[in-house]
C-alpha cells in the first residue's frame, strides 16, 4: 500500500454515547486501515496516539527456528495434558 501524506491541519471526530470515535478516512487510508481492523492506543504526556494493531502471533511468526518439529495442535493438546497432569502428580507426591 502506498502511503499517503499526512495534511497539515487537524481532524476532529465526535465522541458518541458509547465512547466510539470514527477515524476520518484519511487518516485510515494514511494507516492501511480497513473495517475490522484492531488499532491499538498509546497514551503518553497527555496525548493520545493511534496505530495499527497487529497480532503478536502475526509479529512473531517465525522469528524462533527450530531444528524439532512442530506437533499438530491435536498432539500439542495432548502433550500439554499429559504435561499438566505430571505437574499434578508431582504436587501430590
Amino acid at each position: 500500500m502506498t502511503p499517503v501524506e499526512a495534511p497539515r491541519y487537524p481532524f476532529t471526530s465526535s465522541l458518541t454515547r458509547k465512547g466510539q470515535v470514527t477515524i476520518p478516512a484519511h487518516i485510515r487510508r494514511m494507516l492501511g486501515l480497513s473495517a475490522r481492523d484492531k488499532v491499538a492506543f498509546v497514551v503518553s504526556a497527555g496525548k493520545v496516539q493511534i496505530a495499527p494493531a497487529h497480532s503478536m502471533v502475526a509479529r512473531t511468526a517465525g522469528i524462533l527456528k527450530s531444528e524439532i518439529p512442530s506437533l499438530s495442535p491435536r498432539d500439542e493438546k495432548i502433550q500439554a495434558e499429559e504435561t499438566m497432569a505430571q505437574e499434578a502428580d508431582l504436587k501430590r507426591a
